[in-house]
Formats: structure tokens, sequence, C-alpha cells
């Protein structure tokens, strides 16, 4: 038995090692300037590091992470080719029972299996500063559970800093970034519909999507602006001020609809009635998808509703509720 558990304990100690260096290395690609293929190699070694640390969780709390059949009372392990157990890949680690991990982590790291199934090395390096939010979220995730499921000593925080950027940030960047419009229409039909499906406060968490705004200071001393970055308290004046204007920003970051979650919003509202036809049949009496009355938004090839039209959307329903249900 102690032999078994120095085995264990060695075992769960080089998959966190492997785990560390996977996370560590995705980092310092991506914050190094020199290298052009940033997104895609964050993502492989990411998901690398994340399958590792639960390997190690799943050993360390003695569950089966190896892929098996039931011949009877005994287990079949499946192998490859060439006599290797065949573990767990991360999605199969997240889905399980007794994954450790929230519902929010969870989603960050779905987006990312996700994505590097459509990326087939047709990324563009623009995507870069889209996706960086949902890397940094991914970072802070691993840390924070790397050091909840182990110990304090092998967390990376100490390992970690903000990169430098030699170009600043303008709005008209920012926008022609939500648009995708140089990217794969596969990818960016990924990115919105994977954004689109999940609940609305759970895409503004920052577990999911690490999001910070950046507004230049200027300093009456010397000694303040020694610091690119300051943290200030959220109940200082400061903040209050800063937060007043970050609430006109993210009015921008508008939730979308596909036409199927309008549908189905609809049918839970108690319109079961209401069908995509009818849908259809609406939007085209009411013109909106002329992009000046701002109902919605078109991203590659496929069209996407805020919330406004939800609203209008809502308001037929309850005038012809007789109709479509609501009142049989």
């Amino acid at each position: 038995m102690k032999q078994r558990n120095r085995k264990t304990g060695s075992i769960k100690i080089e998959l966190l090692t492997k785990s560390r260096e996977a996370m560590l290395t995705a980092v310092q690609i991506f914050n190094n300037p020199n290298i052009q293929f940033k997104s895609e190699n964050f993502i492989v070694l990411a998901i690398i590091s994340w399958t590792y640390l639960l390997h190690a969780y799943y050993r360390n709390q003695n569950i089966e992470y190896r892929y098996y059949k039931m011949h009877g009372k005994r287990k079949k392990y499946d192998k490859t080719g060439k006599g290797a157990y065949k573990f767990w890949e991360l999605e199969r680690c997240l889905k399980d029972d007794k994954c450790p991990i929230d519902k929010v982590a969870k989603s960050n790291l779905m987006f990312l299996v996700g994505l590097r199934h459509e990326i087939e090395h047709q990324m563009t390096t623009r995507i870069d500063d889209y996706l960086s939010a949902r890397f940094q979220a991914c970072c802070l995730n691993y840390n924070y559970y790397i050091k909840t499921l182990f110990e304090e000593k092998f967390s990376i925080d100490k390992h970690l800093s903000f990169s430098l950027q030699f170009s600043s940030i303008k709005e008209e960047h920012v926008n022609q970034l939500k648009e995708f419009s140089d990217l794969p229409q596969n990818i960016s039909a990924f990115i919105n519909g994977f954004d689109s499906a999940i609940p609305y406060d759970e895409y503004n968490d920052m577990r999911y999507s690490y999001r910070v705004l950046y507004v230049p200071k200027s300093v009456n001393h010397k000694g303040q602006a020694d610091k690119v970055i300051e943290f200030i308290p959220a109940n200082s004046p400061e903040a209050k001020s800063i937060n007043k204007e970050y609430v006109l920003i993210k009015e921008k970051e508008k939730p979308k609809y596909l036409p199927s979650q309008i549908v189905k919003l609809m049918q839970d509202k108690g319109y079961i009635e209401f069908k995509q036809y009818h849908h259809t049949k609406f939007w085209k009496s009411k013109d909106a998808k002329n992009k000046g009355k701002g109902f919605g938004v078109q991203v590659a090839k496929t069209w996407y509703w805020y919330e406004s039209w939800l609203t209008e959307v809502e308001k037929h329903c309850q005038y012809n509720s007789e109709k479509y249900g609501k009142n049989r």
C-alpha cells in the first residue's frame, strides 16, 4: 500500500509539473512579440495544461480517468495500437460528475476546446486581441484551481506579469475586431454561436472572459507615474467615476440571439404556437433587418438579434396571445 501511495504521489507531481510548464509556456509564447502564431499555441498548450491538472486531481482522488469497458466484472482498458492506455481528454474530464471546476470556468475551457476544433490553421493574428480576455480568464482560473486543489506552492502567479504593448488601442480597432471581418466564416460563426448560447450573466463573468478597463492617467507627482497599471478600490470616488463611463462602453456589448433562440424564449413564456415561420413573417413585416433600425447585426453570413428586437417580438406575442396559445 505504501509503495502504491508513493507511486501515486510521484505521478501526481509529474503531472502537476508538466501542467504548470505547459501553462507558463503558453503565456510566454502569447507575450512574445516575435511570435505571430500566438492564439493557436496558447489554446493547444492551455488545453494540455488543464488536462494534466485534472488528471492529477483524479489520480489524487482515486478516480479512474482511463477509458475502459466492462467485461463481466473485469475492466478492459482501451489502448492505442502500441499498447498505451487511452486517458480522458479535457472535454471528458470536464463532463465527469466529480469534476471540481465551476460552471463558468468550464464554459471558458469548452470555448477554447471548441475553437481548437475550428482553427485548422486558419487563424489570423488580429484575433489575438479579441481573445486575450478569454485567455486571461483561463490563466487566472488555472492559478486558482491549482492552488485550491493542491497547494499554494504550485501557483504560477509569481511567474506572470503584464505584457507590454507598443500600439495604443483605438475604438475603431475594437469595432473592427468585433466584426471578425478577416476571419474564416467557420471561426467567426463558432465564436458568436458559443457566446450567444451561454447565459448573459455567465458571459459577463470574469471567469469566462477577464475584461479590464484601461484609462490613460495623468499624475500630479512623479512617484505616481511608476506603475503602468494601478488598481483602485471599487468604492473609491475615482472608481465610481470610471464605472459611469464603463456603463456606456458596456452597453456596446449587447447580448445577441439567434432566431431559434428567440422562438424558444417565446415558447418558454407560454406562446407555444409561436414558430420559426411566425418569427420570419413578423421581422419581414417590420423590415427589422434594416441596419438603421438597430434590431440586430450580421456577422459573416449569420444574423443575430438584439434584446430590443426580443422586446418587440414579446409585444407581438402578447397582442396575439390567443393565436400563439398563451391563454388557451
